[in-house]
């Protein structure tokens, strides 16, 4: 039951492990009718796929997905929708020694005491980003419906390590043609090289950098959403942790609001074209749980890639001894760019199921 987006209306099921023959996804819910373009769907996962760059792992997966049900003549029809991707490009063997001597801030031990030993050590298991393949495979199908009633979903990166692009602010969430690069999405391309030249260092030295990207969504009307334990940043909260590597969310001016006084915080009320809006957006779109009309804006922390090949100390847990452990393998140096999508996928899931 703790891989299922459960919703009101839609619920995704997510399947497989890092190394399994496949992973995949269902999802329950759609609008039956919707024509999907599955040139779209493919662009849209290969910014997560991995292996287009420098600053991600070298393991390369096509990321093909192939449609096991719910689909007639390329249209939803009402029945859940099954997707599968295979996994072409696994060496397990890598993580043969970790069985016993857990990476440091990574899910093995953890997952090692609940299992009893059980757990599939390989990529993680279970606990891995490869698993938000088909979660972005769902969003995109989200995305697209979202976009035919009006309401768009971009994502940034918003910060690598202490390297800062400009916010949604100083740009308009609503405006098309802000155009981002789908495998480096900054605003500013001038910080965004800055950050390339903080992952390369830190990816040169067997280290990793991570980072803060920051989403909105425009085009939702007021009044949607509950108070109090079903409010819009309460479902958003939730399933965004369902994305590894999270660790932490604000919404608006969010902490850095805390430190200002009201009268700097307060988002005064005006009228544009006979609709209400206001001046600024500190409160992020949301008032009370409940879509103020506005864009919601919110920023996700990521943490620095767990896996990285300098050596660290660890317990072995045989033997209950300390070691030295070195990681082998392949990994992403900041996992931050390819984490983009993913918060734009599961973002798209949750405001489809406010809305239907």
């Amino acid at each position: 039951m703790s891989s299922i987006l459960k919703g009101n209306k839609i619920n995704v099921s997510v399947f497989g492990q890092s190394h399994s023959q496949s992973i995949g996804a269902v999802i329950d819910g759609l609008p039956a009718g919707i024509e999907l373009d599955f040139a779209k769907i493919e662009a849209f996962m290969a910014r997560r796929a991995p292996g287009h760059s420098r600053f991600a792992t070298p393991r390369k997966e096509a990321d093909t997905p192939q449609i096991i049900s719910g689909l007639v003549d390329g249209k939803t029809c009402g029945a859940p929708v099954c997707v599968k991707i295979d996994n072409t490009n696994t060496k397990s063997r890598d993580y043969d020694e970790l069985k016993l001597l857990p990476r440091p801030s990574h899910s093995d031990y953890a997952a090692y005491v609940k299992y009893a030993g059980n757990n599939d050590i390989a990529g993680g298991g279970q606990f891995s980003g490869r698993l938000t393949a088909p979660l972005c495979f769902a969003g995109a199908i989200c995305l697209q419906i979202l976009q035919a009633k009006g309401i768009n979903v971009k994502a940034h990166i918003y910060s690598v390590k202490d390297v800062t692009d400009d916010g949604f602010e100083s740009e308009n969430p609503l405006d098309g043609e802000l155009r981002l690069d789908p495998f480096f999405p900054v605003i500013s391309r001038f910080k965004g090289e800055q950050m390339k030249t903080v992952i390369d260092i830190a990816r040169s030295s067997g280290d990793s950098v991570g980072g803060v990207i920051e989403c909105a969504v425009s085009g939702l009307p007021a009044g949607i959403g509950e108070p109090m334990f079903d409010g819009i940043e309460n479902v958003i909260a939730k399933n965004i942790f369902a994305i590894p590597a999270i660790k932490g969310i604000e919404f608006g001016s969010g902490f850095e609001g805390s430190q200002k006084y009201g009268s700097e915080n307060n988002d005064a009320f005006s009228v544009k074209d006979g609709k209400i809006v206001t001046l600024t957006n500190n409160h992020g779109g949301i008032l009370g749980g409940v879509t103020s009309g506005m864009p919601i804006v919110f920023r996700v922390a990521v943490k620095p890639t767990a896996s990285i090949s300098i050596p660290q100390t660890s317990v072995n847990l045989k033997t209950l001894k300390t070691e030295e452990l070195t990681i082998h393998g392949r990994h992403d140096p900041c996992i931050v760019p390819r984490a983009v999508p993913a918060v734009e996928a599961v973002t798209a899931i949750t405001v489809l199921d406010l809305i239907l």
